[in-house]
């Protein structure tokens, strides 16, 4: 006869696929059209961030003295989110070949970010005797980086008026994939997957692909300044699209940029978290939103130094925003006393550096780099292609390096440094270490009443069961279903299942609430937020990142509130329900969650002891094994930032006591 939880078990794997119209509609508790709610719930608070933020920038333009004091509390809260970038190496670079052209000579380099963690680039330096001005180009998403035919055009139109120039590829894009097969090709789709992938791990430990491509940068600068051509006072840099966004990072980070251009940069991010949702990887930042960082502030830090922007009207970037944000910066540079040193450039196209755009880009930096406003004109240029450009035999860093350190290596070896400050957590005292579990979570206790919602009563065969809604302010509502014993408070325990698969598919099982009532069991079901009723809309989500819940767990991480630390809260509001029901309230609590649901109730049982057993299924059992494996599909809801320097879910499960916790299919 097969045991209690091999039933269950079963249970889960038979409703994992398929339900009827029918069940949908009796267990139905929301009386509205709740797709939307999670996402409707998240963005409200990042528009309301926002809001304030706008208020405070509109408020310190009233003086210079205070645009200078918001610029510089900007720049610190800036630096502070960025985490961890890692740590400089020597930067051993060396030529890998050379290619003479008409006017330039293009240089094939190969230098270090970090140890053992190579930096493809090509540097194009101008005929005759520098030393120059120089541009670093920072590329957009497309596949072959460096080798983009008009990143080329770019650099060669920089280089035939006088500038050494560099372009770098991008991690996973040009030379520079991780997550490949021993000869070097891709795993993924492209290189916008590769870090959405990649920055789920990096968020584990303290750090994000935006840092990375960072460190990149400024180590891209650093071997720029080394060569004897370039004048180390005329250094400038642009970008364009995913590139449009490293150079805001770094103008606001790298005091050595003295002039910068931005063409189809997201420019703003209250609109575009509306429209789309966070975007690629190697944009969002820990907690950006949460302290009111907009993308113009990152024009902002670096003013009155000159910038322009450059803009395509048909770009899918929302043109009249772009507008709408220029002119918010255009005052800062006013109250600066610089209004001449931002302007922006409107071209009837669309996403890219088209021609207009590369000319004004270079008239732009010799006007402030070479006192020389005269306008430049692109003629012919005839481009190479990427295997001429490479600087690697293989095409790939991956494998033309034995000891090359990926970014999924190197997060797995910051885990591994973290260990020991986890450990000194552990011992730190019970009350201290769950404090410090329940900040670094984000997990918004919230001591207010249950307000409950009676919204009717139905039945499953011969058992009844009743539907309720939960709320406590400024929480969203979770939709529940309860089935009472019907053999009164004798065996004195009621079953809270947390499916990630929503409570309907449970609820049809006559089998599951047979196997509970039976027993004497009450059953409650919920779905916690994201969940069941609240699942958003597949249109919510952008289906090529592996990640369906991308955009509400991504949302969620910039303001500051890990979906995992949302969802706890959730589960202490069901607990709050049972110990005030009159006919709950003195039965034990055994939680019964899966996937995403059983990271929260591991946090809520170690945050309320009324939690007195826990079966998970289908879920991960530690955070490490997500830094592990780095192509799992849909790991962003388990994200909670840094979580890594202070526990692992095993933590967790000491804490609670390991009696009391059973995996099933983990």
């Amino acid at each position: 006869m097969k045991s209690f939880c091999s039933k269950i078990l079963t249970i889960i794997f038979l409703l994992a696929t398929g339900s009827n119209s029918y069940a949908q509609k009796q267990y139905k508790v929301l009386n509205w059209n709740s797709e939307a709610d999670l996402n409707t719930y998240l963005f409200q608070q990042v528009h309301l961030r926002y809001l304030q933020r706008n208020a405070d920038l509109e408020k310190a333009l009233q003086s210079k003295a205070a645009t200078l004091a918001y610029q510089d509390n900007a720049k610190k809260k800036y630096i502070n989110l960025l985490g961890k970038t890692p740590a400089p190496a020597p930067l051993d670079a060396h030529i890998a070949g050379k290619i003479q052209q008409d006017g330039y000579v293009i240089e094939k380099v190969v230098f270090s970010s970090y140890t053992n963690h190579h930096v493809t680039a090509n540097l194009y330096l101008p005929a005759g005797k520098g030393p120059f001005p120089a541009a670093v180009i920072f590329c957009g998403h497309e596949a072959e980086a460096k080798a983009t035919e008009s990143y080329q055009k770019t650099a060669i139109l920089f280089a035939k008026n006088g500038f050494v120039v560099l372009i770098n590829d991008p991690i996973s894009q040009g030379e520079r994939y991780q997550l490949t097969d021993n000869i070097g090709k891709p795993l993924t789709k492209g290189g916008t997957t590769e870090h959405i992938l990649l920055n789920v791990g990096a968020n584990l430990v303290g750090t994000s692909i935006a840092a990375c491509e960072l460190g990149d940068n400024v180590r891209t600068l650093d071997y720029l300044l080394t060569r004897p051509e370039v004048d180390k006072n005329r250094v400038g840099c642009l970008g364009n699209s995913g590139g449009g966004t490293q150079t805001g990072y770094m103008i606001a980070y790298d005091n050595r940029i003295k002039v910068s251009a931005l063409c189809s940069y997201v420019f703003n991010s209250d609109h575009t978290f509306d429209i789309k949702g966070p975007p690629d990887g190697c944009v969002p930042i820990v907690d950006e939103v949460k302290n009111k960082l907009e993308d113009a502030d990152y024009f902002i830090m670096f003013a009155p130094k000159p910038v322009l922007v450059l803009a395509g009207r048909y770009d899918f970037i929302n043109y009249n925003r772009v507008v709408e944000v220029q002119k918010e910066v255009k005052k800062v540079y006013i109250v600066l006393g610089e209004p001449n040193k931002t302007d922006m450039l409107t071209v009837d196209d669309g996403h890219g550096i088209s021609q207009p755009k590369r000319e004004a880009a270079v008239t732009w930096f010799r006007r402030w780099l070479c006192n020389d406003a005269t306008p430049i004109k692109e003629s012919n240029i005839t481009t190479l292609t990427a295997n001429e450009l490479n600087c690697t035999t293989s095409g790939q860093v991956n494998n033309a390096y034995k000891d090359e350190v990926t970014v999924q290596q190197r997060n797995l070896n910051m885990a591994d440094e973290l260990a020991t400050q986890r450990k000194q957590w552990a011992h730190a005292g019970t009350e201290k270490y769950v404090a410090q579990i329940k900040k670094v979570a984000g997990i918004p206790v919230n001591p207010a009443p249950v307000q409950t919602e009676w919204v009717g009563s139905d039945k499953k065969n011969e058992y009844a069961f009743k539907k309720v809604i939960l709320r406590k302010p400024g929480e969203m509502p979770l939709p529940c279903l309860v089935f009472y014993s019907q053999n009164g408070p004798a065996n004195g325990k009621v079953a809270l299942w947390l499916p990630q698969q929503g409570k309907n598919k449970l609820a049809d099982s006559l089998k599951l609430v047979k196997t509970y009532l039976q027993k004497g069991y009450s059953l409650l079901i919920a779905d916690l937020r994201g969940f069941g009723e609240e699942t958003p809309r597949t249109i919510l989500n952008d289906s090529e990142v592996y990640n369906p819940d991308y955009r509400s767990a991504n949302t969620a991480l910039e303001l500051g509130k890990p979906l995992t630390g949302q969802r706890t809260q959730d589960i202490l509001t069901l607990l709050d329900f049972i110990s005030n029901d009159t006919q709950l309230k003195d039965l034990q609590v055994e939680v019964y969650a899966s996937g995403f649901a059983a990271a929260a109730a591991l946090h809520a049982a170690v945050l309320d002891k009324r939690i007195r057993k826990l079966e998970f299924y289908n879920t991960i059992t530690s955070y490490y094994s997500i830094l592990e494996n780095p192509l799992k599909l849909n790991q962003y809801p388990y994200v909670i930032p840094n979580v890594l320097a202070y526990y692992d879910l095993p933590d967790l499960v000491k804490l609670i006591g390991t009696e009391k916790v059973k995996y099933v299919n983990p």
